[in-house]
């Protein structure tokens, strides 16, 4: 359920709100978000997430805000915290395979599309076979948690697709390396992180 958005309430983060819990009409609260600069708050980010922001200038435009770790999925955050999904991000990790070997990449693509693993993605990364990263892998490779995996802070080498929407977005909301919290960044901060790469169609519509 939508409520309504109002942008640029945060000073420095352009396109999100700044508002009292508010009531929609089933009674239900959405939940407030306080953010604050990104490297002010290490409790709130994965350690590798941490120790790639210190080393990125671009970081003090970059904010986190503390969520309940039970919402953390895409869907019930952005329904109970008042985020329209078309300005979060999720960040889908593939393993592609060409003969014995494996590698990894991570896909960007907003809350309403999801990644074309098996036709554009797959071409992309020239792998006989890409799937979805088995959970206890990815987790043990990035040192993150399940649920709050972000682009920022993964291990070196590894692609990041950008899908073409989410770097056109003024501020988008991707996950922080845990599930208890958020961070806010510009769309077009993720094409700037190593190893990142803007793919046209990369996000498909939902069916």
């Amino acid at each position: 359920m939508r409520t309504n958005h109002r942008p640029g309430l945060f000073p420095g983060v352009p396109g999100v709100s700044a508002r009292a819990p508010r009531v929609w009409l089933d009674g239900e609260v959405s939940l407030p978000l306080t953010l604050v600069p990104a490297l002010s708050a290490p409790e709130l980010l994965a350690p590798p997430v941490y120790e790639r922001l210190r080393s990125w200038p671009a970081a003090e435009e970059i904010r986190v805000a503390r969520i309940d770790p039970e919402l953390a999925d895409t869907a019930n955050f952005c329904e109970r915290y008042g985020v329209p999904p078309e300005e979060s991000a999720n960040c889908v990790v593939i393993a592609a395979r060409r003969g014995a070997d494996t590698t990894y990449a991570a896909c960007m693509v907003t809350a309403t599309t999801r990644a074309d693993v098996n036709g554009l993605v797959r071409r992309h990364l020239g792998a006989r076979k890409a799937s979805f990263g088995a959970m206890d892998t990815v987790t043990s490779l990035t040192g993150m948690e399940y649920g709050g995996i972000t682009p920022v802070g993964l291990p070196a080498g590894w692609p990041v697709l950008v899908d073409a929407e989410v770097a056109k977005l003024g501020s988008i909301v991707i996950g922080s390396g845990i599930r208890g919290s958020k961070l806010w960044l510009p769309g077009r901060l993720l094409a700037e992180l190593p190893d990142a790469e803007v793919l046209p169609g990369l996000g498909m519509n939902l069916e």
